[in-house]
């Protein structure tokens, strides 16, 4: 058990019934009466965020969560296949516990949050951003760049973005994965 002075941004906690993780809090002492911690929770099993007021003091439980470094395989039917590749063990992942899996290419490295105590994967982290390959756009025409105008793009994984018109088939683009966002033409 811990309490409220524990808290901190990534720390995973057993509340309600349900896993959740904090990504973001804030200590409050008002003027007048008790002090209080105002967080917002993510739930790890559904996804949902949902602020919760701590009052100061008040005790927390605490779940131990592992990050492991795992390499995408493959997907089937139903899950995503990893790889550790330190010890070269496999483990499926049921499709709706990956975040932004659209963004996922072969031999990707990603971290596999692990349930310390029951051995189990809670969650798949993408990295902040990846550089993928357009592999169909229209062309750009030329003097069109004045502007801040966007036009579709398929990339290597087969997912939607929005580039800007300079960008033409085969250029790799870097992609934020948690919005989906262009963010900048990578040199070849």
């Amino acid at each position: 058990m811990a309490n409220t002075s524990d808290i901190r941004k990534g720390l995973c906690l057993d509340f309600n019934n349900d896993l959740f993780q904090i990504i973001d809090f804030q200590h409050v002492k008002p003027g007048k009466g008790n002090a209080f911690v105002r967080t917002k929770l993510k739930s790890i099993t559904t996804g949902k965020v949902l602020d919760h007021t701590f009052p100061a003091g008040h005790s927390v439980e605490v779940v131990r969560v592992e990050r492991r470094v795992f390499q995408y395989l493959y997907e089937d039917e139903y899950s995503y296949h990893f790889m550790n590749n330190d010890t070269y063990e496999q483990v499926a992942i049921n499709k709706e516990m990956v975040d932004y899996a659209h963004f996922m290419k072969e031999g990707m490295s990603v971290d596999i949050l692990f349930h310390a105590a029951e051995e189990r994967p809670l969650v798949v982290e993408l990295p902040q951003n990846v550089v993928l390959e357009i592999t169909y756009t229209e062309p750009g025409v030329k003097g069109d760049t004045a502007t801040n105008a966007t036009k579709p793009a398929k990339v290597e994984t087969n997912a939607e973005v929005r580039v800007p018109l300079f960008i033409n088939q085969g250029d790799l683009v870097k992609i934020d994965t948690a919005t989906g966002n262009y963010l900048e033409r990578v040199k070849q």
